[in-house]
């Protein structure tokens, strides 16, 4: 998998919402504004959220990878949210439960099959419980990135702005 644009311009740290609508939203207009995402991508993200949730309850601490449809994308990305207090995310594959979730993977993929090899990927590194830690505590940008480099499979990575 290779060109995602990932770095630290799409990794928001303490991020503050009161709602995983507000959450999405920071998040999508980030990559708005580095012309990543269509305008529809925001909109796609919350309602697809509300029909598919993505909170996972994972070890230490919990998690949810939003995405949404190929269409809304302009180019391959993953954007990083650490929020400074947890919002509650419906639990995936259970439409009647929510979950905490500090860590908010967005994804952006402009190829299904490439959405489907990152979720996979993001899944290894959800097992482990101190790489989340790590996340979750990391104050600076460059770590949290060279961690995820180092744990996902970016192949080339571009976006050195």
């Amino acid at each position: 998998m290779s060109n995602i644009y990932f770095n630290e311009s799409v990794i928001l740290l303490n991020l503050e919402a009161a709602s995983k609508e507000e959450v999405l939203k920071i998040m999508g207009d980030n990559l708005l504004s580095y012309n990543l995402v269509k305008e529809s991508f925001t909109p796609a993200i919350i309602a697809r959220e509300e029909e598919y949730a993505t909170g996972l309850p994972t070890a230490g601490v919990a998690v949810a990878i939003p995405h949404t449809d190929v269409d809304h994308v302009e180019r391959k990305a993953i954007s990083v949210g650490v929020l400074k207090d947890a919002v509650e995310f419906g639990v995936m594959g259970d439409d009647k439960e929510t979950i905490p979730v500090r860590i908010v993977f967005l994804l952006a993929m402009d190829e299904s099959h490439s959405q489907l090899s990152l979720l996979q990927q993001l899944m290894g590194v959800f097992q482990t419980e101190e790489a989340l830690m790590s996340i979750l505590n990391e104050k600076n940008k460059t770590n949290i990135r060279s961690l995820l480099e180092e744990k996902l499979d970016f192949g080339v990575l571009e976006g050195e702005k």
